[in-house]
């Protein structure tokens, strides 16, 4: 390894959020991004000026929803008639087209006449290239060489897609490694032992899910069951909130002008960041307000949520 060539990185592809880390010092190290935070949002947004990736995409939503793409990891891999693929698209901005029963993403940055289109790899890729650079800064080296990790129901073609968008990355991809066991071997790590034991992974992530049981004795860890679902997570929770406090706002003040589920509107995504805060609150607290100044018509949105009730 050159001098200047920085050791493999782990990367943990997130379908909302992702991040880095090295082993360095007999430990694993999760990377600070820019503005020292350990996960940066997995969102892409096109400009006239360029690309934004990261925490600062994610805040262009509510302005530009159509250019503002997230929550790739659930096409990679998957053909265009999937049903999950259609349901999805119910619930994004940007446009999703159908390219010989592959699905490939449409953005407009400097208007109609510039129309760009990408597959979810290639999406996928941009978001990987931020975080090699994010490791490359704190690093102070280059990074070439990466162990990703993927849901552990993802298929082959999943599996398949997601090495290809690292590779267009720019990373040797070394190895394709199922989430809970990264979890389960960094425990490891933090927890040296000799003796054999049974570890349960839960997994739930923002938007697949999965459960691990694994066995770990003298550094070494054999999978001895696992289940999941790639397509139960986080973003199903907003999804479902959202849809029930429109449902909510609309009963309750009867206006002419409903409140749609246009996922184009700035209402709508002002509504969904306000309860992705809100559920992540109940995650630590018992109840959570959803509120929303000037919300719809003159209206503010005030709503108050309880653990229990949003379980329902």
């Amino acid at each position: 390894m050159a001098d200047n060539e920085a050791p493999a990185v782990g990367i943990d592809l997130g379908t909302t959020y992702s991040c880095v880390a090295v082993y360095e010092d007999e430990r694993v190290k999760v990377i600070p991004n820019e503005t020292g935070y350990r996960i940066t949002s997995s969102c892409v947004s096109f400009t006239p000026d360029g690309l934004i990736v990261g925490d600062n995409a994610k805040y262009r939503v509510t302005l530009h929803p159509k250019d503002t793409v997230y929550e790739v990891k659930r096409l990679i891999g998957r053909s265009f008639d999937d049903p999950s693929v259609a349901r999805d698209t119910t619930f994004w901005p940007f446009e999703v087209f159908d390219d010989n029963n592959k699905p490939q993403i449409a953005v407009y940055p400097k208007g109609e006449n510039d129309r760009q289109t990408f597959t979810p790899e290639e999406i996928s890729a941009i978001v990987l290239q931020k975080m090699k650079s994010i490791a490359e800064v704190f690093l102070g080296k280059i990074v070439r060489k990466a162990v990703v990790t993927v849901p552990a129901y993802f298929n082959m073609n999943q599996r398949e897609a997601t090495k290809r968008a690292a590779q267009i990355a720019g990373l040797d991809v070394l190895r394709i490694i199922n989430e809970p066991e990264a979890a389960a071997l960094a425990y490891n790590f933090d927890k040296k032992s000799d003796k054999e034991r049974n570890v349960l992974v839960f997994d739930l992530g923002g938007g697949t899910f999965d459960v691990s049981v694994l066995t770990q004795e003298g550094g070494i860890t054999e999978v001895r069951a696992k289940c999941g679902d790639t397509k139960l997570g986080g973003c199903d929770f907003d999804n479902a909130m959202v849809e029930e406090s429109l449902e909510w706002f609309n009963d309750k003040y009867q206006i002419r002008n409903r409140v749609t589920n246009d996922n184009t509107t700035r209402p709508y995504h002002r509504l969904r960041r306000a309860c992705e805060f809100a559920k992540c609150t109940l995650s630590q607290d018992d109840s959570a307000i959803i509120r929303i100044e000037q919300f719809h018509d003159g209206e503010n949105f005030y709503k108050s949520i309880t653990r229990t009730n949003s379980m329902k």
